[in-house]
């Protein structure tokens, strides 16, 4: 039987925040979900969830819509920029002081493959530095 394709923006957060914090194996070791809003409520703007500490520093934000969730990367930029589009996943830079990357998450399948985009982000802010 083929289950259904996960689209609640709630529901792909909680999926999310599970991946990053269930796996302690290469660069997810550094990361931990914090202070997460266990009521929190989809809006079409999106409203922060929780956030994604990277050995103890706030590295990025999680938001849920109604039909997606999206990460707010606070570092590792261009290999966000790079490994998303490898991963077929949607992200834009955001033009705040200092810079973000928005990464969208729109389906449960495609929590595997943000995670990814989040290590090789890992990767980057951890070997250069890379906050652009």
């Amino acid at each position: 039987m083929v289950e259904d394709r996960i689209t609640d923006g709630r529901r792909i957060a909680e999926l999310l925040a599970s991946e990053i914090d269930g796996r302690e194996d290469g660069e997810l070791a550094h990361f931990a979900v914090t202070n997460a809003d266990r009521d929190v409520e989809p809006t079409v703007d999106g409203t922060r969830a929780y956030d994604v500490e990277r050995d103890g520093d706030r590295f990025a934000r999680a938001f849920v819509h109604e039909d997606r969730a999206h990460l707010e990367l606070e570092a590792g930029r261009d290999a966000t920029l790079e490994a998303a589009e490898d991963a077929d996943l949607r992200v834009r830079p955001k033009a705040t002081t200092p810079p973000k990357t928005l990464l969208f998450v729109e389906s449960g399948a495609e929590v595997k493959r943000a995670t990814s985009v989040l290590e090789a982000a890992s990767r980057a802010a951890g070997t250069d530095g890379d906050d652009e």
